[in-house]
């Protein structure tokens, strides 16, 4: 295999080309004829070991694929193997708990829950050819003839090529990507490392932290921080200082630190910045040393800063008070807010973009002073947008540091209508679900698991989350220009009274409250132009710090509890089980509305 070299900088030139860097298992993916045999579908990793029976959902696409691609084989397609968080960035833990499972039922369950895929990045072999001398432009000129038949997908894909360093470069720090790799466009395909062809860019965090003991058996120091006053490791380094740094560090452990088991040990003093890539198992990966800092106190290396540091928050940002505390109640400050926003903006900013935007603003916390804000105020900056309408300049938030100023003026709601900034009609049809009280979330279940198969007997792929408060909504994705507001009108009036008429005593049409007596209200009335409805991930102002939540639809059952997603579990539980609103978008563009438009205009 042909490895990347690390480099500090990127190459810059018409004579390169620039690639996102997936963190997962680098792997060859061998696809021969299937005369060849059971075994004519295998994965071998770097190593040249057999992955295959740890991915059977890679095979299982293959084998669904043949026939398409069968005029190309025999192939080789060299590329990572990952599980994705989103489009740019991997979920390095989740693939290193796959390579670990032997059982075959664990595998399988796995592979169904979260799906490997094989991010391919070059051509090994084509029609049974070597192609390692010829070009990478060549050789992905190859590739794309083979996904030109097979189409784009989310199990065996190719990773884009950009000509723009500088574009992928904001891609990468926006998404959080492990780094860029940069490889010169007339470069045949080298063994190993003996070339100056590829360079692997990292996308560097950068972390403080104070040095406690030093292992001379290793030269290895220890990375340790302050967590609520108490001293705490966070992992252990040797590289990237100069030779003549790492000496006096050494002999400053070994003059002056207690000896004591496996080397010696300093009171935190000796403060340093540390490049690092993530936080894997609660210590740093692969960490680097970036400087010593010796006008640095100890007492700043801390949980909270390190925290801010690993979110990587735009630079653009002047942050204040991430220590003020926003929700009193579950202890989280204005810092975990911000945090969250970062980190979740990958996922929420899509159903941002090219919308007006409403926001509720708590500056000082949740149970303090809020208001709402839709018109963009004359302090905000260049990279926040906005759309006139009715001769007012409307937010739009299009960016990352748009999300995250917001964030750092006290936003804690999101609020988008349901058409985008250049069209009059809708691109989406919600159900709101709103039941008398969080005590009744029950209704909200059941209304739901009503509502679902009749959107599935009219061909509609439906959508479901929290409100982040007491209720569930329901999201239909459409193509935009399909259908009118009065069209989608009709439709959601004609289920709500359905659902009604069927139960009568649990759920109502019924506007005011005082004559719901108990029951659901199904907010039909709520979708409409230029009305609002929580984005997806935004927080609420509740004091819990709860989210509005995209669910699975397995989800949807008895138990269900809103309160227990809120900013502080809401990450972990997109790397853990996937976004499940991740093909929004894609079924939005494909959506079937033939049944819908029949009933509605009684074709």
């Amino acid at each position: 295999m042909m490895k990347p070299i690390v480099s500090a900088e990127k190459p810059i030139g018409n004579e390169w080309l620039y690639e996102v860097k997936y963190d997962g298992f680098r792997c060859v993916l061998h696809w021969n004829l299937p005369e060849t045999g059971n075994r004519n579908i295998y994965l071998t990793s770097k190593n040249n070991t057999d992955l295959t029976a740890n991915f059977p959902e890679i095979v299982a696409f293959c084998q669904e694929h043949e026939a398409l691609v069968k005029p190309f084989l025999p192939l080789q397609l060299d590329g990572e193997l990952v599980v994705l968080n989103h489009a740019f960035q991997a979920d390095f833990s989740s693939i290193q708990k796959r390579g670990r499972l032997k059982n075959n039922s664990s595998i399988q369950r796995a592979a169904a829950s979260r799906p490997a895929s094989l991010l391919v990045f070059d051509l090994v072999q084509y029609r049974g050819t070597d192609c390692t001398k010829k070009s990478i432009q060549h050789r992905k000129a190859l590739l794309a003839d083979i996904y030109a038949v097979m189409g784009r997908n989310n199990r065996v894909d190719f990773i884009q090529t950009y000509d723009n360093p500088d574009e992928l470069g904001t891609i990468i720090f926006d998404y959080k990507a492990e780094g860029m790799i940069a490889k010169r466009k007339n470069s045949v395909y080298h063994s190993g490392k003996d070339h100056n062809d590829w360079f692997k860019i990292k996308n560097w965090r950068k972390v403080f932290g104070f040095l406690t003991h030093y292992n001379p058996e290793n030269d290895y120091f220890t990375v340790s921080i302050y967590d609520n006053d108490v001293e705490r490791q966070i992992g252990k380094c040797k590289h990237g200082l100069g030779d003549e740094s790492v000496q006096a560090l050494q002999q400053i452990f070994t003059t002056k630190g207690e000896n004591v088991h496996n080397g010696y040990r300093l009171p935190p003093a000796i403060c340093a910045a540390i490049h690092t890539l993530d936080l894997y198992k609660e210590e740093l990966r692969e960490p680097e040393f970036d400087k010593l800092l010796p006008n640095m106190k100890a007492t700043d290396c801390t949980m909270e800063r390190l925290e801010l540091d690993m979110a990587m928050l735009p630079s653009t940002i002047n942050l204040t008070n991430t220590d003020k505390l926003f929700w009193p109640d579950v202890g989280l400050t204005k810092g975990d807010l911000l945090i969250y926003i970062r980190e979740i903006a990958p996922y929420m900013l899509p159903f941002l973009n090219g919308r007006t935007l409403t926001v509720i603003r708590s500056p000082d916390g949740v149970c303090e002073e809020h208001f709402f804000q839709k018109h963009l105020p004359d302090y905000a900056p260049s990279f926040v947008d906005s759309v006139e309408v009715d001769g007012q300049n409307r937010i739009v938030c299009n960016n990352l540091e748009a999300l995250v100023w917001f964030a750092n003026h006290g936003t804690v709601e999101y609020h988008i209508p349901f058409q985008m900034t250049q069209h009059e009609e809708p691109s989406e049809i919600a159900f709101d679900l709103d039941p008398p009280d969080k005590d009744r979330f029950d209704l909200a279940i059941q209304a739901a698991k009503i509502i679902k198969p009749l959107l599935d007997d009219l061909d509609l792929i439906s959508f479901v989350k929290t409100s982040g408060n007491k209720g569930l909504q329901i999201h239909i994705p459409i193509p935009t220009g399909r259908m009118t507001y009065e069209e989608t009108a009709i439709f959601t009036e004609a289920i709500a009274r359905t659902v009604e008429n069927a139960y009568p005593d649990l759920f109502t049409t019924e506007r005011m409250k005082k004559n719901r007596h108990g029951r659901l209200y199904i907010d039909y009335l709520q979708h409409g132009r230029d009305k609002t409805l929580i984005a997806p991930y935004s927080p609420r102002k509740t004091n819990l710090a709860t989210i509005a939540t995209p669910l699975f639809w397995e989800e949807v059952k008895d138990g269900l509890d809103p309160g227990q997603f809120t900013i502080s579990n809401a990450i972990k539980r997109i790397k853990t089980l996937g976004c499940p609103f991740a093909s929004y978008f894609d079924v939005a563009r494909k959506q079937y509305l033939d049944s819908v438009l029949d009933l509605v205009r009684g074709d």
